[in-house]
């Protein structure tokens, strides 16, 4: 029998992080593409920054049939926060901002979010904003497959901190940080300490 969730955060009611969203609104509108495979996983943290963000709209799928309308958005310029050897620092799109930024964020492995980019073209077509190398995770459960790889929560607050300073977008990180002690403390210190500490 399954326990009780939270319809809103989708956690279960005794670990509910509601009480730790506080809504932020921001300039920028951030569209959240998540693959079906994270949709119901437990440090689901796309879902948690499209809590937090009024002008934020989280899409679940793998295919997206209104992209085109999503993308023409008047008065944003649509971006595609993601690395790769087209994409141009987030610092330069700041610098020559016009318009507010529509961000455009895929969420799922980086082998789901390739994936994406495959299953809707103009996705792979949109110019590309990548973060400053050198950030380092707070999300102590998952092995990272690279250097600076963050969750899409972290990617988001870490964008929106480069877009919008000097305001301080780092309150949408106090539910993800609760989960994370949360999960940690469910499995034990000595556990985390043994697989997952010297990550």
């Amino acid at each position: 029998m399954s326990r009780p969730q939270c319809p809103r955060c989708n956690r279960p009611l005794n670990h509910c992080l509601c009480a730790l969203i506080t809504q932020v609104d921001s300039r920028t509108r951030l569209l959240i593409l998540q693959h079906p495979s994270e949709a119901n996983h437990a440090l689901n943290t796309a879902r948690l920054a499209a809590l937090g963000l009024p002008n934020a709209q989280l899409l679940v799928g793998e295919v997206f049939e209104d992209l085109p309308a999503l993308l023409a958005q008047p008065g944003y310029r649509p971006c595609l926060l993601f690395p790769g050897e087209r994409a141009v620092a987030l610092t330069e799109w700041v610098a020559a901002e016009v318009e507010p930024l529509l961000l455009v964020v895929p969420d799922g492995t980086w082998r789901k979010a390739r994936k994406l980019l495959h299953c809707n073209p103009l996705l792979a077509e949109l110019p590309r904003a990548s973060l400053p190398e050198g950030l380092s995770s707070r999300y102590r459960l998952r092995k990272a497959p690279m250097a600076g790889a963050l969750s899409t929560l972290e990617a988001i607050v870490a964008a929106l901190q480069i877009i919008e300073a000097p305001r301080d977008f780092s309150q949408l990180l106090r539910p993800f940080e609760a989960l994370i002690d949360g999960q940690i403390s469910a499995m034990g210190e000595e556990t985390f300490r043994r697989n997952h500490a010297d990550q």
